[in-house]
């Protein structure tokens, strides 16, 4: 038995599997933990805040996110769009943002643009009419619906039309702008939306 030689290939291939297997098992054992302290799907739904990356939306292009089980539309406006977006103010029912619908977005998107940032609009993309979502048009050219269409939103279900700003045009259905969700940016390329910024009233 003293004898006896000792495998060192063996024990080696044997030492190594079971650090292997052990930490496959630890890794395994881990995976759930770190997930709990992720929102859970019932907590996003809820209004947890959705962070989105803005580096890949081309000037004219929107994105659309999922917050509170909502669409929101998330759009690099333009400067032909942003340009234009004054000279629609006498076709609107609420240009400035503060008459028939000013519960519709936070203070600080009460203006022209209803946003932090002029060429950034976060919106929600709900109709104010009848919950719809509706088209994002953004081509600056005559449509069917608008022969002055500048680019905005239109709504195939009752013909509701908005702005480039989400501002209801007049003679439409939907009664109010469509809604500015609390927002901010956390840095020149990434929003966060569900949080107001730092020291918003």
């Amino acid at each position: 038995m003293a004898n006896e030689v000792v495998d060192q290939g063996r024990r080696r291939f044997l030492t190594t599997t079971t650090a292997v297997v052990g930490g496959v098992g630890v890794v395994a054992a881990a995976v759930p933990f770190i997930k709990s302290w992720e929102p859970s799907a019932r907590a996003k739904a809820a209004g947890a805040p959705v962070t989105q990356s803005l580096k890949k939306i081309e000037p004219g292009q929107q994105l659309i996110v999922a917050w509170r089980s909502l669409p929101v539309f998330i759009v690099n406006r333009s400067p032909a769009q942003l340009a234009a977006l004054p000279k629609q103010d006498p076709r609107l029912v609420d240009p400035k943002s503060d008459g028939t619908s000013s519960d519709q977005q936070p203070k600080y998107a009460q203006n022209g643009t209803r946003s932090i940032k002029p060429e950034w609009l976060v919106m929600v993309g709900i109709c104010t009419h009848l919950g719809c979502v509706p088209d994002y048009v953004g081509e600056m050219k005559a449509e069917p619906f608008d022969p002055n269409w500048q680019g905005g939103y239109y709504c195939p279900c009752h013909h509701s039309r908005y702005d480039m700003a989400g501002r209801v045009y007049q003679g439409v259905p939907a009664p109010k702008n469509m809604v500015i969700p609390p927002y901010h940016f956390l840095d020149d390329t990434t929003v966060q939306i569900g949080v107001d910024p730092q020291g918003a009233a």
